[in-house]
């Protein structure tokens, strides 16, 4: 009975690691594979490294973005962060003019 009561806190430990650090890790994961699976053309995705583009086309393990106006790259479905939403508008920047006045 006193080895139980002895390992208690080592069981304890190991629940809390499990429940703080790898289940939500392991949902991420399986956040990011169910959005990599379920990409279409025409989406625009943002990629691991930061680059967003629309997709182009897509064959099993790869994807071919347009990241500018007659300008694509191939890669790895893997790659793929993020879809953004498509009802998201970007937002704009309104231009200001400075007006300086000079007195004297």
């Amino acid at each position: 009975m006193s080895q139980v009561v002895t390992l208690l806190p080592l069981f304890a430990i190991f629940a809390l690691f499990w429940l703080m650090v790898i289940r939500p890790a392991s949902r991420r994961q399986k956040a990011v594979a169910s959005v990599q699976d379920h990409l279409n053309v025409g989406q625009r995705v943002m990629l691991t490294s930061g680059i967003y583009g629309t997709i182009a086309s897509l064959t099993d393990d790869r994807v071919h973005l347009e990241i500018a106006s007659g300008t694509q790259i191939e890669v790895v479905r893997a790659a793929v962060a993020k879809v953004e939403e498509s009802g998201v508008e970007e937002a704009t920047v309104e231009e200001t003019t400075v007006v300086e006045t000079h007195d004297g």
